[in-house]
């Protein structure tokens, strides 16, 4: 009798373990948008449409202290004016973007005499991640941290 219950509880665990996965992935989870909260709406929208680059989408809030930039495909960037707000200067707490030419985006923001670094904190160095992207870190105008990567 051992040797049929064996195989019917592998059998089980088996199913079970990929019905849950199933489950889990059923829901078609996806990135939508990062909101920040900004002390000056107008300095933080020129920052990411002049220097980032981002494209400003529809507000369908349409109040006042709030702007939305695409971040490509279906995903975007809420802006949030919240005069009292301060932001941690941790540049593990970033949000990422990247490009397919670093080093044109790297001239557009010596030409506009914007600060960036690499991971170690090195000024106007570049460091490539474990997996060999390269990539560099700036702070938008209320020192959050963006990581600009090239793949």
């Amino acid at each position: 009798m051992k040797k049929t219950t064996t195989p019917l509880l592998l059998l089980i665990t088996i199913l079970f373990f990929m019905t849950t996965k199933t489950n889990a992935q059923s829901f078609g989870l996806a990135f939508d948008h990062h909101a920040i909260l900004v002390k000056d709406l107008t300095e933080s929208s020129n920052f990411y449409l002049n220097i980032m680059g981002l494209e400003e989408i529809e507000n369908k809030t349409q109040k006042p202290h709030i702007r939305w930039f695409s971040m490509g495909g279906n995903t975007s960037l809420h802006v949030i004016e919240d005069k009292s707000h301060t932001v941690p200067d941790v540049k593990g707490v970033h949000f990422a973007i990247h490009t397919k030419n670093l080093d044109k985006f790297i001239e557009h923001l010596r030409a506009n005499n914007i600060y960036f670094e690499n991971w170690p904190g090195e000024p106007n160095k570049t460091n490539s991640r474990a997996d060999g992207v390269r990539q560099i870190y700036l702070k938008d105008p209320n020192g959050y941290w963006i990581e600009v990567n090239e793949n």
